[in-house]
This record gives C-alpha cells, structure tokens and sequence, in this order.
C-alpha cells in the first residue's frame, strides 16, 4: 500500500500519466480500494510468455474478484451502499474481460505498479537530487529527464517562432498582392481623363513605393526569420540524436548486455518500461521536430525567397528522418530470446517488440514478422549490408507471427509460442571445430510504415547466438560455446567473434554466476573452490590465489582438449557436477554440508586430524558427475594405525535409486561430518522415513539400503577407493532384482 499513498502525491504531468493508467480495463477506484492486497501479491513471479503460468494468473484473477466482493460485502451506509454497487459491477466487469485471458490481467497490473514505481521513483529524484533510483544510478537518469525537459522547452519555442513565421508570411502575402492590385490600378489609369489620372496616380506611386520598400524589409525579415527557425532546428536536432545515442547505444544496449548475461545465470535485465518510456518520448519529439521542418518547406514553397535557407531545410530533412530511422530500427529488440541451445524437432519460443510501435501507430495496419535460422558468415553478410537472397541455413516451421498491441501496457510485441527447427544445413567446419562449436542465429525481419506512409522501414534483428543439436549428448559441449559467447563478446562485434583466450579471474566470474544459478543458491564458489578449479584446468599445484590472477586459458584448455589422463574435458567435468548438483544434492551444497572441490590428498590431509568416523564429501576427480565419501578409521590389517578411506562415486544413477542423506544414514561407521557435526544433526531431515507398516494385501514393503563390506586389502582398489561393484551395493542388486518378473525371480533363488 506504501506505493499507492505515494502514487497519489504526485502532481503535474506525473499525475495525469498516473491517472492515464487507469480506465474500463482496470478502474482506479480497484486499485485504491485493493491497493494493499494488489501490491502484496506475486504478481513477478508469473512468466507472461508461459501458458503453464496461466493456472497462477486465474488464481489471482479469482483472488481479485473475491477480495473485490468482499469489500463491497463490508460496505455500510448511503455512501456505502452506491461503493457496495460500484464494487460489485467492477468485480463482474473484470471478471468478464480477463476470464479468457488471465495472463492479460497479470500483465495490466505488472504494467500498472511498475509505471507507478517508476514516477514515484522520478518525482523523488527531482524532489532530492542526492537521492535516486533503486538501482543506483541516479546521474544517468536525472541527466536523461534533465535532457528531455530541455527538448520539450526548445521544440516549444520552435513551435511558437514557426507560428509567428506563418503570421509574419501571411500578412507579408495580403501586401503583397496589396501591392498587386495597386499596379493594377496604375495599369487601368491609362482609360481615364488625363487631369484625373495625373491626380490618381500621384497618390498610387506613394502608395506603391511604400508598400514596396515595405515588403523588401519584410522579406529580409522573413528570410531571417526563416534562418533562425533552421538554425534553432539544427541545435534541437543535435541534442535529439544525442540524447537517442545515450538511450540506444548506451541504455538498451546495457539492457541487452545484461539479458546476454541471463543465458549464463546473471541478474534478470530488467523490464523494458523505462527504456519504451524514453524511446516514446524520443519518437514523439523528433516527429513534432519533422512535422514543424515539413511545415517551414510548405512555407518556403508559397513563399520562395532566393537565399541559403533551402538547402540547410533540405539537410534539415535529412537529418530529421535519418534520426527516426535509426530510432525504429534500433527499437525493434527481442524482447525474449529464443533458447542458445537448439535442438531439432523441438518447439521453441521467442518474442520480438517495437519499443516505438505504440507511439508510431504502427499497430493501426499490424506488420508480420518473419523469423529464419541463418548462419555466422550469413549473420555477417546481413550487418555488411550485403545481399543473402534470402538465404537461410535451415527451416523454422510457424515462422511468420503479426505484431499485436496490447492497450493496458501500450506495447507492440510478436510472440512465437510454437517455433520448431525442422532440419539444419551446416557450414564446412575450420579444423579441430566441432558441430557444438557451430554458432547460427535466428533473424527476425518485418516491414512496415509510418505517417500514412510517408516512411517505410524493414527492420531486422539477430537473436544471441545458438548452437544447433541433434541429441541430448550434444547439450553439453553446445553449452560450453554458449557459455564462452555470452561471457566474453563485446558489444558490436562482427558476428560472431570472441577472444580465444581471457585471463583466469574472467572465466572464474562465468563459472561461478552460472554455478549459482543453476543450482539456485547464494552460495558461490569460494575462493578455495576456485584454486581447485584453477589446479584442475593448468594442472597445477600451487594453493596460492594469486599465482592465477594474470593466467589465461584458452577455449582449447576449457572444452577441447581432455584433461591429462582423462577422457574428458575441463568444462565437462565442471558441468557434471553442476548437473549432480541441481538434480540432487542442492539442499546440501546450500546447507554447507558439501566440500565438493577437493582433491584426494587435501581431503586426507584434512580428516586425519580428526576423530574417527569424521567424514567429508568432495566431487570425483575421476568419473564426470560423480560425488565420494572420504572417512578416517582404523586400518583394519594394523593395529593403531589409522587411514582415510574413499568410497567409489556415487552418480545420478545412485541417488534415483536412494538419496545421499539415506545412504549416508546406513553407513554406522559414518559419525561426524567435517569438522565436527553429528550426521544426524545434518542429514536427518532429508532421511527416507522407515515404512514398516503393511501395505496393499498385508506385505511389508522392502527397503534398500547402502552397505559396505571391509574384510581384507582386496576390497580396496588401486587409489584406496571402495569398488562397490565389486562389494556389495545393495542398493543396485536389490533394485534390480525387484524389476525382474516374478517368476525370474524365484527361479534365480532356486537355482
């Protein structure tokens, strides 16, 4: 409720944008009565492109209704009883226009508290210039309002000297043909008797000499005037195409930046309101701009006057829709980009958005959009200019999509909900590159016009960056590329270009974002875990930090080259654990109970100065994805000596079949988690609960549990690590045993 009370302190033009907000399809008198609960509810987390999401917004749809009826139920009195009546036609209203269409609704109210946020956030920032937004950057935009209110003074001004421009030339043309009709009755004098005219014609001379002297002063004035206007035209249209600069090249391709950064687990890049807001703002400044040039060329054409204002009118021109030229095209963004991994024969989606569209009227003949796959060299040939005809590298089906606007929120988007890449033709590949390493893009192009056609645009723009898959083996390896790309290219490269090589420091900041977002946690990779990593990538054994701050790697010794010894690489072996992780040991990592980035040296180096029994997890330095347990005990082939023990990998596979936590459990001989921590205290809240009691026809269902047998040197494998495929994994046997037909069963047992 906090917004709303300062929603309604704004004042001036705040206000009315405010007020405009509101109407038949979300009245004002909802939003002050609901204001609490409206802005109490989750309206953030429902993704408006996904129609699985729709459930969550008929939930709040309903929700709106029934504190609407509610209310209106609560109301007493005279006056209670016309807001009891209002309350209740608001509440059928818009159950009836959002009922089909819930999503419409979550996006009304997202549009509503976001736009009230931002002029809440604007009018503070006027009201208290050391203060400013909430996203710490209160210079850029104070500067950028500043910038805007000067070019509404100076487009105001223009206005006013363009309108007395058209009254100095109107009254200049009345005397003008003043002096016409004045020659003309010189003309006629010649038919009149001689005495008269010589009278007459006296008093026309002076008249017209007057006049004439007159209009020359006047033309000198109007062609100043005329100059001036220009002049002033040509210093707006300078602040013009620099205020679009600091908005097009430096904010939405900010914007863009951070939505790269998405794709590698980086902070959402924020909603587009803002930006749509200043780009609204831009078109319609420069079109008032172009309307008033337009206006002064019609002026010089009834009126022409030798002088150099034609030509500074034409460059005017020019400039005026070169500049709104580069606004629409740079305007037309994705706004959701298609997925980098791209597998054939899969639905995909995407949405594209004119940021201008609403403000333009585009949307009064909707244009179609045309999405095609094209290759890097293609990809290329497009920024060139250079003629593709047509080409593709591909077939998308369901690649052609109308532009739509939506009124509540005013923005003009097409969304692909159903994109499917149907087949791929690849390129010839450069040496050691794989088909993973191959980087196509998706184009989307439309063409439409402005101002009853006076302008025409095709506008285009190229999707991040995708590789293209057959099999989900392929996911691993197309990740890495994605990962490098997004990571590491620089804004307005030549498709689609990156360092082969970046220092250490920058690669750790790339593993570590999508590390924590894919396994969703504040807990990163800390400063020991990436020494481990930095070991493991130059086959080092220096634990000092700072021997890795000025090493590069390079994308060979990421995802190209294996491991020394290993039949895989750096960034696959990373990614396994990740993909352990998040499938199955998330709680964990989060709760700290997970070393992980260990090798088998530090890890017995750590437990043997612990009590027996104390036990530690670390991430497999052998097998992609697995996790180990390490323990300190006794060394059951010599007294009073004692030894670290290493339990073989667990997998994926393991924990489908029984969790860490209830493996761990079994295991008696596992007492205290490193440094100290009783197990139980850990893990016992993630723990199976036993089920001992009958179930369906009177049996007791059976339980798998983990047990390792230790009886002579021969259980152990050559690195010291328990082989449970040689032991007894109980879990496994037993597991498949139960899949087997009963009758395979019993037969096994009997023979």
């Amino acid at each position: 409720m906090a917004l709303w009370i300062q929603a309604q302190q704004l004042q001036g033009d705040a206000l009315h944008q405010m007020q405009s907000l509101y109407g038949q399809h979300f009245p004002i008198e909802v939003r002050h009565y609901l204001a609490q609960w409206l802005e109490a509810q989750p309206w953030d987390a429902i993704d408006l492109e996904n129609q699985q999401d729709e459930f969550k917004a008929k939930r709040l749809l309903d929700g709106l209704i029934q504190e609407l009826q509610r209310k209106a139920e609560h109301q007493m009195g005279e006056d209670g009883f016309l807001l009891k009546i209002k309350l209740g036609h608001y509440a059928t209203q818009l159950k009836s226009s959002y009922d089909p269409c819930p999503l419409e609704l979550v996006r009304c109210v997202k549009h509503i508290l976001y736009t009230e946020q931002r002029l809440v956030q604007e009018a503070s920032n006027a009201s208290s210039p050391g203060s400013g937004p909430v996203d710490g950057t209160p210079q850029r935009y104070q500067q950028i309002n500043q910038t805007f209110e000067e070019l509404r003074v100076m487009t105001h001004d223009t206005e006013n000297d363009l309108r007395k421009l058209q009254h100095s030339q109107e009254y200049f043309i009345i005397q003008y043909q003043e002096s016409l009709r004045i020659q003309a009755q010189l003309s006629s004098l010649a038919s009149i008797p001689p005495a008269e005219r010589v009278q007459r014609e006296s008093g026309l001379q002076s008249r017209k000499s007057t006049l004439e002297a007159w209009l020359t002063r006047e033309a000198n004035t109007l062609q100043k005037y005329r100059q001036e206007l220009a002049e002033k035209h040509q210093r707006t249209l300078a602040l013009l195409r620099k205020q679009q600069t600091v908005i097009v090249d430096d904010e939405l391709i900010q914007w863009k930046r951070r939505q790269q950064l998405t794709g590698n687990g980086g902070p959402s890049e924020g909603g587009l309101d803002i930006l749509q807001a200043w780009c609204e703002k831009l078109a319609d400044m420069i079109w008032q701009n172009r309307q008033q040039i337009r206006r002064v060329e019609h002026l010089t054409q009834q009126l022409p006057i030798p002088g150099p204002t034609e030509e500074l009118l034409t460059e005017l021109n020019a400039t005026v829709t070169d500049i709104i030229s580069a606004l629409v095209t740079s305007t037309f963004i994705i706004e959701k980009q298609p997925p980098q991994v791209l597998k054939t024969q899969t639905k995909f989606s995407a949405t594209v958005r004119l940021l201008v569209g609403g403000k333009l009227n585009v949307h009064m003949n909707p244009p179609q959009v045309k999405a095609t796959i094209v290759s890097e060299q293609q990809a290329k040939a497009l920024l060139k200019n250079e003629n593709t005809r047509n080409e593709s590298s591909g077939e998308i089906l369901n690649n052609n999509c109308v532009m739509e606007y939506h009124q509540t929120t005013g923005t003009l988007s097409a969304h692909f909900r159903t994109m499917s890449l149907k087949r791929i033709k690849r390129s010839d590949r450069r040496g050691a590159e794989s088909v993973t390493e191959e980087k196509f893009t998706v184009l989307f192009e439309s063409q439409f016009s402005v101002g009853g056609n006076e302008l025409v645009f095709h506008v285009k723009t190229l999707s991040l960056p995708v590789v293209v898959i057959v099999h989900g083996s392929q996911d691993n390896n197309a990740t890495a590329t994605v990962l490098w790309d997004n990571a590491f290219s620089e804004p307005g490269r030549v498709p689609f270009v990156v360092p082969d090589k970046v220092l250490w420091p920058q690669l750790c900041e790339a593993l570590n974002m999508k590390y924590k977002s894919e396994v969703q946690s504040d807990r990163g990779l800390s400063e020991d875990n990436l020494v481990f990593l930095a070991q493991k990538a130059f086959s080092s054994s220096s634990n000092n930090p700072e021997d890795y701050c000025n090493m590069t790697i390079t994308w060979s010794q990421f995802n190209r080259e294996s491991l020394p010894g290993r039949n895989f690489t750096f960034w696959q072996w990373f990614d396994g654990v990740i993909e352990l992780m998040k499938k199955h040991l998330k709680s964990h990592w989060n709760d700290g109970a997970i070393l992980g980035f260990l090798n088998k040296q530090q890890a017995q180096d750590m437990l043997m100065s612990k009590p027996n029994g104390t036990f530690l997890l670390r991430f497999s330095d052998s097998e992609i994805g697995g996790i180990t347990i390490a323990w300190v005990a006794e060394n059951p082939n010599k007294a009073g000596e004692r030894m670290v023990w290493n339990l073989m990998p667990f997998t994926t596979k393991d924990f489908s079949i029984r969790s860490l936590a209830d493996r761990i459990s079994d295991l008696n001989h596992l007492l205290f988690l490193y440094p100290n921590q009783p197990k139980e205290e850990v893990f016992s809240r993630y723990c199976t609960p036993p089920n001992s009691k009958a179930v369906g026809d009177g049996y007791v269902k059976p339980e798998i549990k983990q047990v390792v047998k230790v009886e002579n040197d021969s259980m152990l494998d050559t690195e010291g690590e328990f082989d449970l495929e040689e032991t007894m994994d109980m879990a496994r046997q037993v597991e498949e045993f139960l899949r087997q037909p009963m009758e395979t069963q019993w037969s096994g047992q009997q023979s």
